[in-house]
């Protein structure tokens, strides 16, 4: 069921016109759903950014610890986190002045959806990249 956390127009902002995306918790381990993830953003044309403590090279793409030490312009923050830790990254997206926000499949918070979209920030949360390409047959 689409909810208004999976608005079709917010899902296609990201996916059609949106190129930069800050993966939040990639790292090099490639059994991670982030790592997957990663490479379909990258073979759909999209430049990845790993956020992790660790600032690890992921992909070819030096990885940053934080949003904020991004020295770029960052379209889409796309979070691999528990729903309890992912808020703030949200903030953060705000505060870089990202042009959307992602949390993925499983990922909620109700209040980080308010504070995002209140400050004019499209969001999707609890949905996959893979599933919404899948979806419309891409």
């Amino acid at each position: 069921m689409t909810t208004d956390w999976q608005d079709p127009a917010a899902v296609s902002l990201m996916l059609d016109d949106l190129d930069t995306w800050a993966v939040v918790g990639l790292s090099t381990n490639t059994s991670r759903t982030a790592f997957g993830i990663a490479q379909l953003l990258q073979s759909r044309g999209k430049r990845i950014v790993p956020i992790h403590p660790d600032a690890p090279v992921v992909l070819g793409e030096q990885g940053y610890a934080t949003l904020a030490e991004v020295p770029f312009p960052v379209d889409v923050v796309d979070v691999f986190r528990r729903s309890e830790d992912a808020g703030p990254f949200a903030d953060q997206a705000v505060e870089i002045g990202a042009k959307g926000v992602w949390f993925q499949l499983g990922v909620i918070d109700e209040d980080a959806f308010e504070r995002t979209t209140a400050a004019g920030v499209p969001m999707v949360m609890d949905t996959c990249p893979a599933i919404e390409w899948r979806r419309r047959g891409a």
